[in-house]
């Protein structure tokens, strides 16, 4: 259970009032009369706008049909214990990759290995989610591009704008880098090393041209340079650097200092993350060890950005201690301005602190229901997604590893709309958070906070309505010069197709319906 909070905390900030169009009015009214109709309902969600997705593994977010595709085109092998994916030759006790695509019995063996398909009664989730990406791992770093080209598709398919993906780039260079220059306690002086004759940089030369080759293979596998090229190719996608939290200290350090100066010098690349399980007992002894690292290379690179998986702990998973700090530790040590998962912070020290200083500094929470849920056995009333809602802190909506999930977006929205009720006012507000933290240049179509303010135009846009129509000129230029609040108007207009493409249908509307046939007749 999740703690209750302080009678202090019983009382969080005011919500925004919040102000709806007739349009907007009509389609919530459409939500609330499907919601008992389970098809109408999911064909809802899919049609919704989602804005785009921020906290997303590559190699975990491609399908497992695609992987196993993959290894049997790249003649890999399967070890028939472990169901591991292994370069050829196939030795005893390893099967070709290609069995799994005659055999289906063996298909089926991979795919439940791979993902989260079929997860039988009283496995562990959490160890056997974490456990598949060591399985597939030899397929995924071979094919980035091609992973990117289906994960693209995809969501355009789910009505997204926008997509941050987590790689990690230059690992082999990385970790030689690391290995010859050790860890050193002086932080400045082992920076100072890793620069030394420019290895960093050669390091951060291999990572662009490694993406270079991603997005040569991306384009083929896309069909981008055809006349009819996928959907994915119009996607705007940016790379999330991640650092192996589970290495060693030069390691962890080198990967570190590699993203934040690869998103300094390569627009491709824009933050760093770190991966791997936070409950391992060498993530939890070197937590703050990390947030250290970080707040010294914040310093040395403050054009990168940061965003942390912390707090996708439970109680019984580790330690209460270790559920005291970590998400506290990434926010005001560790300068993290998204959190991915966030569940513990109810355990935090003084958890409502904690989240007045998220909302003050807009500091976003990534919420991935669907693996929350898989992982850690947490969901509805025992989510704290609504407490971050209702204290004003940024919430929007993630996949994780929609591939090893067996999910996608409109399943994260769907039960966001299901477990919580949420309004179709509260669905878009969700769409429109994802695009204003995202990690992209200029300025956001949005004034000020949304979750204090609601979503007012930003002053050159103040007069149009966005998404409709042509901007004004002043509107225009503003656009223009921002990236960010470009994609935004992008999606209002599309949130404005959504809500006009059709009547939207209420069981009012179809008796009035159904009396005007009678009078026909």
């Amino acid at each position: 259970m999740l703690p209750a909070l302080p009678a202090a905390a019983a009382q969080p900030p005011a919500p925004p009032p919040v102000r709806t169009t007739a349009a907007e009015e009509r389609v919530a009214a459409h939500l609330d009369a499907i919601r008992n109709r389970p098809e109408a309902l999911r064909a809802f969600i899919r049609d919704l706008p989602k804005g785009g997705d921020l906290h997303n593994h590559l190699s975990g977010a491609a399908s497992t049909e695609l992987l196993i595709q993959l290894a049997a085109e790249d003649g890999l092998c399967i070890d028939t214990k472990t169901l591991t994916a292994v370069p050829a030759p196939c030795g005893a006790g390893a099967r070709p990759a290609t069995d799994a695509l005659a055999d289906n019995s063996f298909r089926q063996q991979v795919i439940r290995a791979w993902s989260m398909q079929d997860l039988p009664a009283g496995e562990n989730g959490h160890d056997h989610f974490f456990a598949t990406f060591g399985r597939f791992g030899e397929v995924a770093w071979r094919n980035r591009g091609k992973l990117l080209a289906e994960v693209a598709n995809t969501a355009v398919e789910q009505n997204q704008f926008y997509l941050e993906t987590m790689v990690s780039p230059a690992s082999t260079e990385a970790r030689e880098l690391a290995d010859a220059v050790g860890f050193d306690e002086d932080l400045d002086r082992m920076h100072d090393a890793l620069l030394a004759g420019g290895r960093l940089d050669a390091a951060v030369k291999a990572a662009r041209a490694e993406a270079d080759a991603a997005d040569a293979q991306f384009r083929g596998a896309a069909h981008c340079d055809s006349p009819r090229p996928d959907p994915g190719c119009a996607l705007p996608v940016r790379w999330i650097s991640q650092v192996l939290r589970g290495s060693s200290h030069e390691r962890v350090f080198t990967e570190m200092a590699l993203g934040m100066r690869l998103a300094e010098r390569d627009p491709r690349f824009v933050a760093v993350n770190l991966v791997q399980p936070e409950d391992w007992d060498s993530s939890l002894r070197n937590y703050r060890q990390h947030m250290r690292m970080l707040d010294h290379l914040r310093r040395e690179y403050p054009g990168a950005h940061i965003t942390l998986h912390a707090g996708e702990l439970t109680p019984g998973l580790v330690k209460p201690e270790d559920l005291s700090f970590h998400i506290r530790e990434a926010v005001l040590t560790g300068h993290a301005e998204r959190i991915g998962h966030g569940v513990d912070v109810l355990h935090e020290d003084n958890p409502q602190q904690l989240l007045r200083t998220m909302a003050a500094r807009r500091v976003a929470v990534e919420v991935p229901f669907t693996s929350n849920e898989q992982i850690l056995g947490v969901s509805g009333a025992e989510h704290p997604f609504m407490t971050y809602r209702r204290y004003g802190v940024p919430v929007v909506l993630a996949t994780d590893d929609p591939g090893v999930s067996r999910s996608d977006m409109s399943a994260e929205y769907l039960r966001a709309a299901q477990m919580y009720g949420l309004s179709y006012p509260a669905l878009k507000h969700l769409a429109r958070a994802s695009l204003d933290h995202a990690f992209l240049p200029g300025r956001s179509l949005w004034r000020g906070n949304p979750a204090r303010l609601g979503h007012v135009p930003a002053a050159p846009c103040r007069q149009d309505h966005p998404g409709a129509g042509t901007p004004s000129r002043a509107c225009a230029a503003f656009l223009a010069a921002s990236p960010k609040a470009t994609l935004e108007w992008r999606q209002e207009a599309a949130f404005t197709r959504f809500e006009g493409r059709r009547l939207m249908r209420t069981p009012q509307a179809d008796s009035r319906l159904s009396n005007a046939r009678k009078d026909l007749n």
